[in-house]
């Protein structure tokens, strides 16, 4: 028996699964509500994973996984869904990752995110990061803050992403999408570019690199809206990533940026949810005066009490959210002390909460 990618991606999209892998020597495996599931059926050999791999990837990437082990693109899959795909090689092996680019634009307030995020999609100029792990579901939210300002407000928005992943047609504003390796060589050129594009928000898939992060805090600087993820969890260590990749000569001036520049990060976590699917998890900074003088400082080590005070301007810190989703009942206590940043103190209040009930 051999497998048919057409067949693949009907049972992603009928088990609604999230992702995809195709590995040598382990049958076809689908990553459905944060498990990892294996379709019934033989282990795929290496001529198996090069056949599945060859039937969708345009002959492009087939030359880049050849000469750098690896590349990554967007497919689509007749009308039904959209893939983000990695093709990789392992042991000399062919293998693939295809993620599901979900059709459905979510609204923010179906993404858990409070409603007084919109305030902060409206400011004229800043840094908006938004970040997590991989598949925390940062581009999502991403996605849906883009499509919230392309419904309720007018400019022009540039997105730079690689590749790209949801299309945003054009609403109240004109929308300027651009993949990179094909429309564009990097994300630092794409930004340096979209300055002369007369754009009011530039939406960074990636800042992956120097150059990404300079020129994006630069962009915030001078009076645009631009939005980025890392791969950090929490506001503290992600304002250090970015001061971290500069030179030691330049770091002090990287904090005054930011300090002035910076609006919110956003970090993510993704949860299973009891009764299936999965949750987001949240820490939310949103910067004031007193945040921007800790990172001007370099006290970022205190941002995390500022965010615990900060409820009335809309902050939470990520172990109060996981708390919470716990208390009504949306996730597990193993899932709580899993993502949680304070692994005891979250064992704690488990404990406590459970001898309360206990008592009741």
């Amino acid at each position: 028996m051999s497998y048919e990618m057409n067949d693949l991606l009907n049972l992603m999209v009928d088990e609604n699964a999230s992702d995809l892998h195709l590995q040598v020597a382990q049958a076809p495996t689908l990553r459905v509500g944060g498990s990892m599931v294996p379709v019934d059926g033989p282990k795929l050999r290496a001529e198996d994973t090069e056949q599945l791999v060859r039937a969708i990837t345009p002959d492009n990437h087939l030359q880049r996984v050849k000469q750098s082990g690896g590349a990554d693109f967007a497919f689509a899959f007749l009308e039904k869904a959209r893939f983000r795909v990695s093709v990789l090689k392992a042991k000399g092996n062919y293998g693939m990752v295809l993620r599901t680019i979900p059709n459905k634009m979510f609204n923010l307030r179906e993404l858990g995110l409070p409603d007084r995020i919109t305030d902060l999609l409206t400011r004229p100029r800043g840094l908006i990061l938004v970040t997590g792990p991989t598949g925390s579901g940062k581009s999502t939210t991403l996605a849906s803050m883009v499509n919230w300002i392309n419904e309720n407000t007018e400019g022009h928005i540039i997105t730079i992403e690689d590749p790209i992943e949801y299309y945003h047609p054009h609403k109240r504003c004109l929308v300027t999408q651009r993949e990179v390796g094909s429309d564009v060589p990097s994300f630092s050129e794409a930004i340096r570019g979209a300055l002369r594009q007369d754009p009011d928000i530039i939406m960074v898939g990636e800042m992956r690199d120097l150059e990404t992060i300079e020129a994006a805090v630069s962009a915030a600087e001078t009076g645009h809206l631009v939005f980025g993820t890392l791969h950090t969890t929490g506001a503290a260590r992600t304002v250090d990533r970015i001061v971290d990749a500069f030179p030691a000569s330049t770091k002090d001036q990287v904090r005054m940026q930011l300090a002035s520049s910076i609006i919110a990060v956003i970090s993510q976590v993704l949860c299973k949810k009891i009764g299936g699917g999965r949750i987001a998890g949240y820490e939310i900074m949103i910067a004031t005066d007193s945040i921007s003088a800790l990172i001007r400082e370099n006290k970022t080590y205190r941002i995390s009490s500022d965010i615990q005070t900060g409820g009335h301007l809309g902050m939470i810190a990520l172990d109060a959210h996981l708390m919470s989703l716990y208390a009504r009942g949306l996730i597990t206590a193993e899932s709580f002390i899993d993502k949680a940043q304070h692994t005891e103190e979250a064992k704690k209040k488990i404990s406590q909460m459970s001898a309360v009930a206990t008592t009741a």
